[in-house]
């Protein structure tokens, strides 16, 4: 038996953050729809019931088939987890007259309890529901209770089936690492040896035999996913990996120099490709959103595929992609959850393009990324570099693209990006760039009527970029960083500052 814990999707906005609840705890975690079991549960040591939009009492409600995993694996119900246990298990689930969302308070927990182990009455938690567990099913035992939800948390007897209406999974919940640590160490007896040193030896491994004397070109961006794939790769195969950095046009200022230099010394056989008037011109006039994405991602795939004639012999394709990017594409792996934005290094290749494609980094979340990048001795200036999507500037230029707009963005863009280092900031933000909005708007510069463009800067923390906050950055930084975009950059005449977190708003504007 593996030391693996499943985890079911049935399409919560949170499922993602159980599964880095648990990876935190070193214990490696999959997330699958509820409606797609593995094959094979007995590499599964655990199982987690994740929450879900929908209610156990609709007719659309969701029914996994559990009749191979409870009573036989240590089984913990969540939300729409544990009122699905509760109501088709001899309970009932009523709509809650108080609805409960937010922060509450544990009242009540049983003593001498080890699924709340080191977790104190009073203790903070994070609820996110309408209906409620008004009845337990006979063989169970309450085992904690909020002020307006009797039913907290409870288990079955004879097994070790456990369920909580709260999310443990969210910061929120103050003990809610504690709680899930009880459940898999304590109760279902899980090793905590997942780290990054032992990631990097299983995967180097794993790439050895699945790609042996076979050829890989890999597509390198300058950041953080692409460099990690690429040294382990190199680790792995050595000479037969072939690095190609293509310059779509839509890179940041005088970056396609920069990432070529950057690479010099670390032993990788890197080529710089320019495509810039290939993407531009197949972009020229469109304006949609997915649109864009799609087309950077056809040309994206087009270059690889002239340059894969000129390595002989090249069986592989690698990509960068890491776990949000598949989550966001297919819906938190082809789940119920819904899906926001497809990524251009997401969904396999066309049939022309006769490459396999391998993906050392796509079930890591980018935070874990860099830990492995550590793990191989990678430089801490390239880990710490901010997250740049794929389709570079086409998805920060709102409406159509020019060349003549990506040429402003790119100026806007260094002044932020350069500001924010100067001033010490650039480490304490996870993400930054500006936005250059389809709207010009009236100003005045010299004794002179203006109608320019607005720019929108755009900084959020996060640790994985499922949630983010916006950073709330000096006043006298953004004035500065506001007057030099203005006097400095033709074509702008407003900068405004984008507060919006995540959810609602994603970090990109497209």
């Amino acid at each position: 038996m593996q030391n693996k814990v499943l985890i079911l999707d049935f399409g919560s906005q949170y499922t993602q953050l159980i599964g880095r609840r648990v990876r935190e705890l070193n214990i490696f975690s999959e997330i699958k729809p509820y409606n797609k079991l593995p094959n094979d549960l007995s590499e599964y040591k655990a199982v987690i019931l994740s929450g879900s939009p929908l209610s156990v009492r609709g007719e659309d409600a969701v029914h996994p088939d559990l009749s191979e995993i409870r009573g036989k694996k240590p089984l913990l119900g969540v939300c729409y987890g544990a009122q699905y246990l509760a109501h088709f298990h001899g309970g009932s689930v009523e709509k809650s007259n108080t609805r409960e969302y937010g922060r509450a308070n544990l009242s009540f927990i049983k003593e001498n309890e080890p699924f709340f182990d080191k977790v104190s009455t009073g203790s903070q938690v994070w609820m996110s529901h309408a209906d409620t567990i008004k009845h337990l099913p006979e063989n169970t035992t309450l085992l904690a209770s909020t002020h307006d939800v009797e039913n907290a948390a409870f288990k079955f007897e004879g097994e070790e089936t456990y369920a909580i209406q709260f999310h443990p999974e969210v910061y929120h919940s103050k003990d809610g690492k504690q709680v899930l640590e009880n459940f898999l160490v304590n109760i279902a007896g899980m090793e905590q040896t997942w780290t990054p040193d032992a990631f990097v030896d299983k995967t180097v491994a794993e790439l050895k035999e699945k790609i042996g004397d076979e050829k890989v070109i890999l597509g390198l961006s300058g950041g953080v996913d692409s460099t990690v794939a690429a040294v382990l790769l190199h680790k792995a195969i050595g000479k037969n990996l072939h690095c190609i950095f293509v310059n779509n046009g839509l890179l940041r200022k005088n970056e396609f120099g920069d990432v070529l230099k950057q690479y010099e010394g670390m032993g990788l056989n890197v080529k710089g490709v320019d495509a810039s008037a290939r993407f531009l011109d197949d972009l020229a006039g469109e304006s949609d959103p997915e649109t864009k994405r799609k087309t950077i991602g056809r040309v994206f795939i087009e270059v690889f595929d002239d340059e894969s004639h000129l390595v002989e012999n090249a069986k592989w394709l690698a990509q960068g992609t890491i776990y949000p990017d598949v989550i966001e594409s297919v819906s938190a792996t082809g789940g119920p959850s819904q899906t926001i934005k497809s990524h251009h290094n997401v969904g396999g290749l066309p049939d022309f393009m006769k490459l396999k494609v391998v993906e050392p980094l796509k079930m890591l979340f980018k935070d874990e990324v860099r830990r492995v990048g550590a793990s191989l001795g990678i430089d801490k200036t390239l880990l710490g570099r901010h997250p740049f999507p794929g389709p570079g500037l086409a998805i920060r230029i709102l409406g159509d693209i020019t060349p003549e707009k990506v040429a402003i963005l790119q100026e806007v863009d260094a002044i932020f990006i350069d500001g924010l280092k100067k001033w010490d900031l650039y480490d304490k933000v996870w993400q930054a760039g500006a936005i250059l909005l389809p709207v010009n708007s009236v100003g005045v510069m010299g004794d002179e009527r203006t109608y320019e463009k607005c720019v929108a800067l755009r900084a959020v923390e996060s640790t994985d970029g499922m949630t983010a906050d916006w950073v709330n950055l000096p006043y006298e930084f953004l004035q500065k960083t506001s007057n030099d975009i203005i006097n400095k950059v033709p074509g702008v005449n407003r900068v405004v500052y984008d507060i919006s977190s995540k959810p609602p708003a994603t970090i990109e504007w497209e």
